[in-house]
Order: C-alpha cells, then structure tokens, then sequence
C-alpha cells in the first residue's frame, strides 16, 4: 500500500514536472524524462548482454542522466531553449558512448533516432534550427565514423555482436516511441472533418 502510494506520487511529480504550455515542449520533456530513467539501467543492460570487464568505463554511460533530466526545467523557462538542449544532449551522449564502447557495439544507430527527434522538435517557422540539429547527428557520423579510435575497454567479437543486437533493438524501440509520443500532436483526418468550424 505504501509503495502504490508512492509510486502514484512520483508518477504525478513527473507527469507536472514534463508538462509544459509550449505543445512540443512538453512532449520532448516526456521523452528526456523516459531517457533519463533509462541511463542508471543501461550500463546493466551492456553488463548483462557482454559482461561486466568494461567495469568501471561502463559507469561512464549514466553521466547523461543530468542532462536528460534538467531538460523539463530548461523547457520551464524557455521552451525554444529546453528543445535545443533535448536535441543536443541526444546527439552528444550518442557520439560520447560510441567512443566509450567502441564503434562495433552498434550505439551509433542511436544517430537515426537522434535525427529523427530533432526533426519533430521544432515549428515550421523554426524549420533553419531544425535542419541544423537534424542534421549534426548525420555530421557526427560522416565525420567521426572510422576516427574514434580504441575505446577505454575492448570487448571480444561476441559480446560486439551481442551489444550491437541490443542497440539495434533499442535504437528501434526509441524511435517507435518517439513517433507514438509527437503523433498526439497531430489531428487525425476525420477527426477534422467531424469536428466543428
């Protein structure tokens, strides 16, 4: 009874913490708070999946955590600026846990979702700082791909093979997600045909 009281209570401090006036705002707060929630897990994923040797680097991956969850209060402030630093943090976290695994553990298809969220992140009148983040995830590949040399902690060709499974899984996941959470900002078709002038 305790615990089901206390997790309704966080449920509802997150869900006012995220909710912002500003529509793509608050739907980009939903997404960095599910994120930030993934970080403190995703080091056990990797440990799970390849072992535990790339202790104690491996840590390193939660240090988006911060990042992740300042956004919604970024976004209180300024909506415009809470986005950006959603898009950036992203992209950055992306290319940093790419050097700290190595690229053959597959976390540079978390590029994709990256490009694709910053796509969603932005109105049409802000279509130029939309193509610019869009585009840096695709910057980061051409120009880092093949030049971010050994990583901190080697993994043998299977745990490679397991890890760069699970990031293709996951990086699919993020993306699926990621059009369910921005298509409620949208109005289906006959729901505007039916609905009043």
């Amino acid at each position: 009874m305790i615990l089901q009281s206390t997790l309704t209570r966080t449920k509802a401090w997150l869900l006012d913490y995220a909710d912002n006036h500003h529509p793509l705002a608050a739907t980009g707060n939903l997404v960095a708070l599910v994120l930030a929630g993934n970080a403190p897990f995703y080091p056990i994923y990797v440990a799970l999946v390849a072992g535990t040797n790339g202790m104690p680097w491996l840590l390193l991956t939660m240090l988006s955590f911060p990042f992740f969850f300042s956004v919604p209060a970024l976004a209180r402030r300024n909506p415009l600026l809470g986005r950006i630093a959603l898009s950036l943090t992203a992209t950055g976290n992306t290319v940093f846990c790419t050097w700290l695994l190595g690229e053959r553990s597959g976390t540079e298809l978390f590029l994709l979702p990256c490009a694709t969220l910053a796509s969603l992140l932005f109105r049409r009148s802000e279509r130029l700082l939309m193509l610019a983040l869009a585009g840096l995830p695709v910057a980061a590949y051409l120009l880092l791909h093949g030049r971010y040399g050994a990583p901190p902690h080697e993994y043998q060709a299977d745990g490679y093979a397991a890890l760069f499974s699970m990031n293709a899984v996951s990086a699919g996941m993020i993306s699926i997600f990621i059009g369910i959470v921005f298509s409620g900002l949208f109005a289906d078709p006959a729901d505007r045909r039916t609905s009043p002038p």
